[in-house]
């Protein structure tokens, strides 16, 4: 049991740095046993604080301090007071220099914060407070400065030196060694902080900027991966491009780099023109990488790059702040791959994931705001509210002010707090006063946890011919807080008339129609809106695009649904309504699984699905989509008591029926599409996405029946495929068939073929772990062992026990506790190792209130015994205390 409990931290007690540092001169001295940091800091008294010279408290962990200098006086041990986490001095003047020499060992560091090793490469990953971690400092983000980083490395171990802004100034040093200077002239706070030493190749490009400067590129890599990045370098140029014909935004500096590193706790990291990248989110060529690992790659390189503005040139006051850089940047990328793909596609993926996953954690007990009020360790508050939902309300803003507002808004902002550390109120104040809005209401978003719930119900007058619909709005209680106030919710909708055509839409009191497709704002707890001049009884198509991240009900006949999917024209509605039959008959379907009765599939589906099926017309990626069920984990998620066993026995059921009497129509689709792919080369592109989307899903169906011209279209796949999107999804079925000799072939071969491929492999791990088939924990356990697996590694973590414990829930969630014990189990022995990795992996079991009474005691038990194993990081400690509360 820890011996006291880890500090809560309150937006509220907020208060300005009593000191500023102006100038920060960096000297690294890296060896491969030890690292010596040197640390010039000039320094000023903060002239917004007053009068008077307090200590200066500077914060420090895990370093061995060697020697502190005030303005070149060095001090004695009695001058200053040195703890476990700071190191305060008396300054004696308003302005000075303070300079301090440490030792820190990175080749020990597992945490991956700060300073350390991977792979023979020294990195670093400083946000949030991992700065501390290299030298004493001011390591918070409302402290920015300038950098200048020398660093100095034996120069056959690590001929490549880098760090942030520009080079000025190399060469050679005694013993075999070399230096490196790098000067960055923008002012950023010490999370923004990076250097990398290592044996590195680099790809290089050029970019023209819109003032016509050019720009040097470098993707850095290691020797062997120097042929997977081409498509991140092209990823770059276009979200360079997008940027400044979509904001105005031009890049800054002379060289934006980019470098990729195997061991990385997060997807990647957006430090002043060296970003940082899990391996995972660069190497990406057809032979290795999927469609979505394409997809993803791109989407994370545009989003760290578009950081440069919306987090270094404007950054967080505090971290309360942090949806700040981080929903707008999310916002800002899900803008670019819309624009680059699917917008359609992309925006129910989107959606998909935010309603599976961030309405959980909306509903869970590490549910927070936005802008949350209190913290113990910011680590974990790096979650799908703060990005994801932080992206919808700022795009409810877009959605708001239209295109044009939002653009001069944003103008506004960057130019307002260019080089300044700020706050969400200020970026709210910047759209207001570019537009003469007023948010002020809006901003409840910021401050309100918990996903609104809003209820609507018709009334049509054929007499007056007028039709109203009457919006009813609530938000569940969460930890923070029982009554919440009404939100303004922006409802895009459209009515539909019996022909499924648009029609114009005029509110009571307004002179002429505005359209066939508007929004209304929803600001009341209970609110009427009345359209006027509607001829006949029209089918509401509501939250168009999803306007707002709120649970919406409205009493939909399952036949008015299917008129939906036929015939609203918002794309995503459509798909949305398709969405909604499923869950009827798959809700319906576990109701009879409950009470012992016979599976009986509602035809309507079938006959749904069969219809988008045979339209043609459809972008293939769109068919792709309307055929995937919702997910277990969406069905657990709207469940009020979430029943395993049934939800597992609906679905797979469903996935039969539609199989077997959708067989013909699958298999047409997959020959065509299957016989394209045969003939074309890989494209990284939009089409074939699409394309490969349609024909793999149509073979995870076809799969089922168990035909064998299907088993050998699977092999035929597999062992043909030029791309691993087809191969992978060939494994994936035969993973989860009952074709074990087919099966333990294909695993076999895949292993060999990839074996030197770590990234690979991660996908081979997650293919088995992610298999429904009886087992799946021993299997787990089983691979752990596998000589390609390597607890200390974030992303083998991730793709074998994440994809076990928040994918796999029929296995998972096992009766009798196994997969429960398992992973707590992993927690405690992560949490000595990797804290930001171990508290991450807990999210299956915090959501315990979620299931039967059986499976909440398990649960809880192994909540509660987590907590009593012994010294917990506060990362760890966090959530579970939240989790038991």
């Amino acid at each position: 049991m820890r011996t006291e409990q880890p500090k809560m931290i309150y937006l509220k007690d907020y208060q300005a740095p009593e000191y500023l540092i102006d100038e920060t001169h960096l000297t690294f001295e890296l060896h491969d046993d030890h690292t010596l940091v040197h640390a010039q800091l000039v320094m000023r008294r903060n002239p917004a604080c007053g009068a008077g010279l307090p200590p200066l408290v500077l914060d420090g962990q895990q370093l061995e301090l060697l020697n502190v200098s005030l303005d070149d006086a060095e001090l004695a041990a009695a001058d200053y007071t040195l703890t476990d986490s700071h190191l305060t001095v008396q300054p004696k003047a308003a302005a000075f220099t303070l300079d301090t020499s440490v030792r820190i060992h990175p080749e020990t560091n597992t945490a991956l914060e700060g300073l350390y090793k991977s792979s023979g490469m020294f990195c670093t990953q400083c946000e949030a407070e991992g700065f501390r971690k290299i030298t004493y400092y001011l390591d918070r983000p409302d402290v920015m400065s300038k950098f200048t980083t020398t660093v100095s490395a034996d120069q056959h171990a690590y001929p490549v030196l880098l760090s942030n802004g520009n080079p000025i100034a190399s060469g050679p040093d005694e013993d075999g060694r070399h230096w490196a200077t790098w000067e960055d002239p923008f002012m950023k706070p010490a999370y923004l902080f990076a250097l990398v030493a290592g044996d590195l190749w680099c790809v290089e490009d050029k970019f023209t900027t819109m003032s016509e400067r050019e720009v040097t590129l470098r993707i850095y890599v290691e020797p062997e991966n120097i042929d997977k990045c081409q498509h991140a370098m092209t990823s770059l140029k276009k979200s360079m491009r997008w940027d400044e014909e979509t904001y105005g935004r031009e890049y800054d500096l002379d060289i934006f780099m980019i470098v990729a590193v195997n061991d990385f706790n997060m997807g990647a990291m957006e430090n002043k023109g060296l970003n940082i990248f899990n391996s995972s989110a660069v190497l990406a060529r057809a032979e290795t990488a999927t469609d979505a690992a394409h997809q993803r790659v791109e989407a994370i390189v545009a989003h760290e790059y578009f950081h440069n503005w919306s987090g270094n040139r404007v950054t967080c006051r505090d971290w309360f702040q942090l949806s700040l850089k981080e929903g707008f940047t999310v916002y800002r990328d899900s803008g670019f791959s819309a624009d680059m793909n699917s917008a359609t596609v992309k925006r129910i993926q989107d959606v998909a994931y935010l309603r599976t996953h961030q309405f959980a954690e909306d509903a869970g007990p590490m549910a927070h705001a936005v802008r949350p009020d209190s913290f113990i360790e910011i680590s974990n508050f790096y979650t799908l509210t703060v990005y994801e939902k932080g992206s919808e309300v700022v795009g409810m803003i877009h959605t708001l002010l239209g295109a044009e507002g939002f653009r001069k808004g944003s103008d506004l902002y960057f130019e307002r707090h260019d080089g300044q550390a700020v706050t969400c109120d200020d970026f709210i104040k910047a759209m207001e006063d570019a537009n003469g809005a007023d948010l002020s209401q809006f901003k409840r978003w910021y401050s309100q946890a918990g996903t609104p719930r809003l209820a609507v119900s018709e009334s049509y007058d054929a007499a007056a011919k007028t039709y109203s619909l009457t919006f009813r709005q609530s938000c569940p209680a969460t930890p923070d807080k029982v009554e919440k106030l009404p939100f303004v919710i922006p409802v895009a909708l459209g009515l539909l008339d019996a022909n499924g055509q648009d029609i114009p839409l005029r509110l009571q009191g307004e002179a002429a129609a505005a359209g066939t497709s508007r929004v209304i704002s929803v600001t009341e707890a209970e609110q009427t809106f009345t359209f006027v001049d509607v001829a006949a009884q029209p089918l509401p198509s509501l939250l168009r695009g999803f306007s707002a991240p709120v649970k919406l009900s409205f009493p939909y006949s399952r036949d008015q649904l299917m008129f939906l999917m036929q015939h609203d024209s918002d794309g995503f509605n459509r798909w949305d309504a398709g969405q909604q039959l499923s869950v009827a008959v798959l809700q319906e379907l576990i109701a009879q699984h409950q009470a012992g009765r016979p599976l009986v599939l509602d035809q309507r589906l079938v006959k749904a699905l069969a219809s988008v099926l045979g339209n043609a017309q459809l972008d293939q990626a769109m068919v792709a989509e309307m055929l995937s069920l919702p997910s277990e984990a969406y069905l657990t998620e709207i469940s009020e008591v979430a029943d395993v066993d049934a939800i597992h026995a609906a679905r797979e059921f469903a996935r039969q029926q539609l199989a077997d009497s959708l067989f013909d129509a699958l298999w047409q689709r997959y020959q065509a599409n299957r016989a394209i792919s045969r003939g074309t080369e890989y494209v990284a592109e939009a089409e074939h996405f699409a394309r490969r989307a349609l024909q793999n899903i149509a073979l995870s169906y076809l799969m089922l029946s168990g035909k064998p011209e299907v088993v050998a279209a699977t092999l035929e796949q597999f062992d043909a495929a030029d791309n691993m999107t087809e191969r992978l999804t060939a494994l994936a079925v035969l993973v989860n068939s009952d074709f074990s000799a087919e099966r333990a072939k294909a695993l076999e071969v895949f292993a060999e073929n990839f074996k030197d491929n770590p990234l690979v492999m991660d996908q081979w791990f997650s293919v088995q772990a992610g298999s429904t088939m009886p087992g799946g924990l021993a299997r787990v356990q089983a691979l752990m062992e596998h000589p390609a697996f390597n607890f200390k590694n974030p992303n083998k973590v991730r793709a074998l026990i994440g994809a076990f414990a928040q994918q796999n829930l029929i296995n998972f969630h096992a009766a009798d506790g196994s997969g429960y014990r398992f992973l707590a189990d992993l927690v405690i022995r992560l949490n000595a190792l990797n804290p930001q990795i171990a508290s991450r992996q807990l999210s299956p079991l915090t959501r315990w209130r979620k299931y039967d009474g059986a499976r909440q005691a398990l649960m809880k038990g192994e909540l509660e015994r987590i907590l009593a194993s012994g010294e917990l990081s506060s990362d760890v400690y966090e959530v579970v205390s939240k989790s038991l509360a």
